[in-house]
């Protein structure tokens, strides 16, 4: 990873890890993506590795996560889909070229093409996305309790009740608050 940089927060989820790459974003918003080569970091740790990116096929990118929030947050709050980031989606995902792979292992991987890497790896996450909002996997998209954060998540879990887009960070910040709150409150009564 290039120093200097916030680290990424990665999640289980293609399309909602890819946009937290812009967080905190009814807060201090933290840019995970400001340079084409960082969008390249992040492409390689999602198993989407490419050579090279332009200043171009970045604003491709980050128009790509701004849609697929904004259709993430409208499905989770059972809300209609904007269309334009409908458009967004639907248009990169069938831009790219990119082909499922099966692995020795017995694992999905994804072979870009060698012209437009870029936009063969937006095409997998564009298709992710449809994945999650049409709801064809075994969860349901939520938003993050935070107040500061809102981040569309993709929640796996058995109850489907988890509050948080990450409990390491948000999660903990929300409990830390809690627990000095109460320390206050408990340290004014006592005295």
């Amino acid at each position: 990873m290039r120093a200097g940089f916030p680290d990424f927060r990665l999640g289980n989820v293609l399309a909602t890890s890819f946009t937290g790459t812009l967080s905190e974003r009814h807060g201090n918003a933290v840019e995970r993506i400001p340079t084409p080569h960082r969008l390249i970091d992040w492409l390689a740790v999602s198993g989407l590795a490419v050579d090279s990116c332009t200043t171009a096929q970045l604003d491709l990118a980050r128009e790509l996560r701004e849609s697929i929030h904004a259709a993430a947050t409208a499905a989770a709050i059972q809300e209609a889909l904007p269309a334009a980031a409908v458009q967004v989606i639907n248009d990169r995902s069938a831009q790219g070229r990119a082909a499922a792979i099966l692995t020795p292992e017995g694992k999905r991987r994804w072979r870009l093409s060698s012209a437009s890497c870029v936009e063969d790896a937006l095409s997998v996450i564009a298709a992710d996305a449809i994945s999650i909002i049409a709801g064809e996997r075994d969860g349901k998209l939520a938003l993050c309790a935070s107040p500061t954060c809102q981040a569309a998540f993709f929640d796996t879990s058995q109850s489907r009740t988890r509050r948080w887009c990450d409990m390491n960070t948000c999660g903990n910040r929300q409990k830390k608050a809690r627990f000095h709150a109460n320390q206050r409150k408990n340290s004014s009564s006592a005295g």
